[in-house]
């Protein structure tokens, strides 16, 4: 498990943007915040504009550079994941993925991970269901009952403006929260426990 206060939730939030200022950013912040509203946290936001250049090229993990590496190792001991990403071509960007092709496959197992995503319409929103649930099923990890998406004409600017996203946002902390505080299995159960258990 983590180390760090057992009444702190460490809190790692991923934006899959390759821009700034970034929608995608202000939302998982509207999250983050709404999160540390109801608990005591220890809030990690990690934009992939900024680390980008540490992994892009890499192939194998060992190739990352420190900043990028530090960076999966916060996603490997978060007490919750909160992730998004801009939609491009249909799903989430590919250094978002490619981000998580490096995290460690049973890592993630159990782990509560609220999904958001940010799109240029409505036509956009099952992208939590059909893009984000499968990649972080593959991990064994606690996707949350409800997602959160916003479109373009949610924001003023760069600040998420619209009541009913944030009404969403409040909705999704508020039903997601219990599944954190009730962990399953340790992580110190070996790997091996999970093959073929899915």
């Amino acid at each position: 498990m983590p180390e760090h206060d057992a009444t702190t939730l460490k809190v790692v939030a991923v934006s899959g943007s390759l821009h700034e200022p970034s929608k995608t950013t202000a939302l998982i912040r509207a999250i983050v915040g709404e999160v540390a509203m109801r608990e005591t946290v220890d809030v990690e936001v990690i934009e992939l504009i900024e680390i980008g250049s540490g992994f892009a090229g890499a192939l194998t993990r060992d190739q990352v550079s420190p900043r990028a590496e530090a960076a999966l190792r916060s996603i490997e001991t978060a007490d919750l994941l909160v992730v998004g990403s801009p939609v491009y071509r249909g799903s989430f960007t590919g250094l978002f993925k490619h981000l998580f092709d490096f995290v460690g496959q049973y890592e993630l197992v159990d782990t509560p991970v609220l999904l958001a995503a940010t799109g240029g319409g409505e036509k956009h929103a099952l992208i939590l269901e059909h893009q984000f649930r499968p990649l972080f099923g593959f991990f064994q990890a606690l996707t949350l009952p409800i997602g959160v998406y916003a479109s373009n004409t949610d924001f003023t600017g760069y600040e998420l403006t619209s009541d009913a996203v944030r009404s969403r946002v409040e909705l999704a902390v508020r039903r997601g929260l219990p599944f954190v505080r009730q962990r399953g299995i340790p992580a110190e159960v070996p790997a091996s426990t999970y093959v073929g258990t899915w």
